[in-house]
């Protein structure tokens, strides 16, 4: 899965494991939500783009059984090593590569997948334009993004209690991903990439918050980026000055609303 703060290939195994541990709470919800829309279908060939520790590769595996292959492709090496312990001998039909997904030359696909990964993009048109043009024609595209307000108010408040950073930035995005933050917008710009019959799906979800929950998706989403240029001891002062700043704005929930879309790509 995506949503990793700066270059890919810079994620260590820290942030890795700061991803992984939200799966439960975060992640696996959200590729379930998504692979309800894609719908993965028994033989099916599925490129499952930015697939992180495998929450949505994993799944549809499964769904598409041994008759069908599932390519799950990221360039973060610990986090692809984490998919593969999680799927261990039991699925052949998954096959994890460490890659640029933007690049990926492999094609022909039945379903094109890519939940919460377009965020990585140096260029957030082309490289969703590369993903489209690897479905076969007449074949589905699926991409999931973050809502508008997704993340609100923890990434304000963090910012407030790192030092220097600047006060009321927005967390970071690809350039252009704010003008695609709603299910319409979404769905134009699908369109005008090349996709036909697109349809989004807002998918509004809260998280009540606890101090391990509420440091977790610090170390292990794009808030991470504000921690990047610290050192160990100035993130557990950040740690301690955010949470207290959380209890006294009795911040108890996160939005981590998200819009799912789904289109095909033309039959030339």
């Amino acid at each position: 899965m995506g949503d990793k703060s700066g270059e890919p290939e810079l994620i260590g195994a820290s942030t890795a494991a700061a991803s992984i541990d939200l799966d439960d709470a975060l992640w696996n919800p959200i590729s379930t939500a998504a692979l309800a829309r894609a719908h993965p279908l028994f033989d099916e060939r599925v490129l499952d783009a930015c697939c992180g520790d495998g929450a949505s590769a994993l799944s549809t595996a499964e769904l598409v059984g041994p008759g069908g292959v599932v390519d799950a492709v990221d360039l973060a090496e610990p986090l692809v090593e984490a998919a593969r312990e999680r799927a261990g001998e039991r699925m052949p039909q998954l096959r994890l590569h460490v890659a640029d997904v933007t690049s990926w030359e492999p094609a022909g696909y039945d379903l094109v997948q890519c939940v919460l990964g377009v965020i990585d993009f140096d260029d957030l048109d082309a490289g969703t334009r590369h993903l489209i043009e690897r479905a076969r024609p007449g074949g589905r595209v699926a991409i999931t993004v973050w809502a508008r307000g997704a993340f609100e108010p923890l990434y304000d408040v963090l910012a407030e209690a790192v030092p220097g950073a600047s006060r009321g930035a927005e967390m970071p995005r690809a350039a252009g991903l704010g003008s695609i933050d709603t299910a319409g917008t979404l769905a134009h710009w699908l369109t005008e990439l090349g996709l036909v019959g697109v349809r989004a799906h807002a998918v509004q979800r809260h998280l009540d918050l606890t101090p391990e929950l509420a440091w977790a998706l610090a170390l292990g989403t794009g808030l991470r980026a504000l921690l990047d240029e610290l050192d160990e001891a100035s993130v557990s002062e950040v740690r301690v000055r955010y949470l207290a700043a959380l209890e006294d704005r009795a911040v108890t929930s996160v939005d981590v609303s998200t819009l799912i879309a789904i289109g095909h790509r033309p039959v030339e």
